[in-house]
């Protein structure tokens, strides 16, 4: 999934949602971006790349996962990290660009942080032979390039158990940011893990953007118009796979007493920003983007870069959904019967709805 906070104009738009005026104003969407603070840059220390998707950091969700993985690499080895991020408006130029600046720059290893960069990566990857190109969310085959993909399918099967366990009244939600193969993903799994707990429950489906319009990954006032739409029509369990757009969607089940929201990649139960709304949150749909990117960076600083299409699954802990809260303590057990079904191959997830 995918972000928001970065982008100015998704601050304004839901102030009950935004981060504080010092972190909207404090990293860059531009090319321009300063690299961010470090307490590393000793010998042996690594100069980090980052190519954040729409939001960057501090969109609570997708590039925050990332961002822990970046942070947990620097204060280990040392080094700086530089941190670009897309605009809405991108053109496949702007992603090379980006790219581009970083490695010239010396930046080693470069990460794209999503998957409207992999064309950007398997050109630019070619250019500079010698330095190490991670790619999260898709897969582009190069000699110096880690494709960092993910089983979302999986944790988001278990969000549906968990949903069709705890709706009363078996009407449940799916927001998707943009309607793509990945978000699909999310889609196929949650609706399967629902209907497998429970057929009689219905599931409403909505993307708020469609191909190459990002910005339903950074448009919190549309997830939350989205969810208020189905909660309207009587579902009280929404989950979102749709970058900070979800954060809207968390305020307005926050808003409706018995509803649940369920939150995506990163545990958004204990995101200090999401914190007034924890209460609604049931669990999250984690997706460990930071332990690939933190796999890649170490790689690199042993000397021994990660190459090749590495999958982070349910049974390797690459996904997972959060307990934070307690509010899953009745159903764990039914939920863990699931995961061990997953892992162990009985449940085979699907990823097309």
């Amino acid at each position: 999934m995918r972000r928001v906070a970065k982008l100015s104009a998704a601050c304004i738009a839901t102030a009950a949602l935004a981060v504080t005026a010092t972190a909207c104003g404090s990293t860059s969407s531009d090319n321009n971006a300063s690299p961010s603070s470090s307490s590393g840059g000793g010998k042996g220390g690594v100069k980090i790349g980052l190519a954040y998707d729409v939001g960057g950091r501090g969109d609570r969700s997708f590039n925050d996962s990332a961002a822990r993985g970046a942070d947990k690499a620097e204060k280990e080895f040392g080094g700086s990290i530089k941190e670009l991020t897309a605009k809405t408006s991108d053109t496949p130029a702007d992603r090379e660009q980006r790219l581009t600046d970083l490695a010239q720059a010396g930046y080693n290893p470069v990460i794209a942080i999503g998957y409207t960069y992999a064309p950007a990566v398997e050109k630019v990857a070619k250019q500079f032979p010698k330095t190490s190109f991670g790619l999260v969310d898709s897969v582009v085959n190069g000699t110096n390039v880690d494709s960092i993909t993910f089983t979302e399918e999986q944790s988001s099967y278990l969000a549906g158990v968990a949903a069709a366990l705890k709706t009363k009244k078996d009407h449940v939600g799916f927001i998707g940011g943009v309607d793509i193969p990945l978000i699909k993903k999310f889609e196929a799994g949650y609706v399967q893990g629902v209907h497998d707990t429970n057929a009689k429950v219905k599931v409403d489906v909505q993307y708020l953007s469609h191909g190459s319009d990002t910005s339903g990954f950074a448009s919190p006032d549309k997830g939350k118009e989205a969810a208020q739409g189905m909660l309207d029509n009587g579902a009280d369990v929404i989950y979102s796979a749709a970058g900070s757009s979800g954060n809207g969607a968390i305020e307005a089940v926050h808003g409706v007493k018995g509803a649940w929201a369920i939150g995506v990649d990163s545990d958004q139960y204990s995101i200090p920003g999401l914190a007034q709304y924890k209460d609604a949150i049931l669990t999250s749909a984690v997706k460990n983007v930071d332990v690939g990117v933190y796999d890649l960076i170490q790689s690199v600083h042993n000397g021994k870069p990660l190459t090749g299409n590495n999958v982070y699954s349910l049974a390797k802990n690459g996904v997972s959904l959060a307990t934070s809260g307690g509010f899953l303590n009745d159903i764990q057990s039914k939920l863990d019967a699931a995961k061990q079904k997953i892992v162990s191959g009985q449940i085979k997830v699907k990823t097309t709805p």
